[in-house]
């Protein structure tokens, strides 16, 4: 079946044929970015091609960056290269299931959001879905607004996307930071922070919920390599907790052998 991709800013209410009903001319929210401008990164896993395609047309729309798998295999294979920030995954799929392949995807990115799709619509199958780790799930046929309305709403609790009407901010969980007035605060208090800490902790919040290593830090925000003296970064990191994690809960993790996250207190 040869079934055309919809134009998103077309009003439609024909169903494509694919198990997914095309947007109705509602108005569209203002655009999600990631943190640091970049755009988001979905993954889209369906063994069905002209779903696939459908889904791909209206996230790309949104200004995502879009890949497609249609086996479990090739998820796994485009989620090492792309890493994603949420991934659109299909539970039958023709060489595992929809639950492996999440299992497979957390052992890489931990964090990424995910919106499972099914055509079944038991409870257990509900359950089997978040218990597996997924953080949302919708049966077919869907609507595409629902689609993009649940992805934009996963990415922003999670800290992973912003609004690209908030301005020059960057926001993980109750931490926000204004690059232009290079302004801190987090739940409302302002956070006083020299030139260095400012720029460590912007590397941080512009890759939420990834590990950074010590290296990766030592270039990015000192622009050169320090050899031996990898231990400035942890005297930095050390002094970022004082400030932002003081009597909080913390937002800042050491990943023992790897290197140092930021992500949303536990709760937000």
């Amino acid at each position: 079946m040869n079934t055309p991709t919809p134009d998103p800013g077309t009003p439609g209410d024909q169903d494509t044929g694919t198990g997914a009903v095309p947007f109705r001319g509602t108005a569209r929210p203002p655009s999600l970015t990631r943190p640091d401008g970049t755009p988001v990164r979905v993954l889209v896993v369906d063994d069905d091609p002209d779903l696939a395609e459908v889904l791909s047309g209206v996230l790309r729309y949104e200004g995502w960056e879009v890949r497609t798998a249609g086996d479990g295999a090739s998820a796994a294979a485009e989620a090492r290269e792309l890493l994603p920030d949420a991934v659109v995954l299909d539970v039958m799929l023709p060489d595992t299931d929809g639950f492996a392949v999440l299992r497979d995807l957390h052992t890489v990115l931990p964090e990424v959001c995910v919106l499972f799709l099914t055509a079944r619509d038991a409870v257990e199958d509900r359950i089997a879905g978040i218990t597996a780790g997924g953080d949302d799930y919708v049966t077919k046929p869907f609507s595409l607004e629902e689609v993009v309305a649940r992805l934009r709403g996963l990415l922003r609790r999670a800290g992973m996307a912003r609004r690209t009407d908030e301005g020059p901010r960057l926001v993980v969980g109750d931490l926000a930071m204004d690059e232009e007035a290079r302004e801190v605060t987090r739940c409302g208090d302002l956070i006083e922070l020299s030139p260095t800490e400012f720029e460590l902790l912007r590397f941080l919040m512009r890759n939420p919920r990834r590990v950074l290593s010590k290296a990766q830090i030592l270039d990015r925000v000192w622009s050169y390599d320090f050899g031996g003296q990898a231990h400035v970064v942890e005297l930095y990191i050390s002094y970022l907790r004082k400030k932002v994690d003081a009597g909080r809960e913390p937002m800042i993790h050491t990943v023992r052998g790897a290197g140092y996250v930021i992500k949303p207190a536990a709760g937000r």
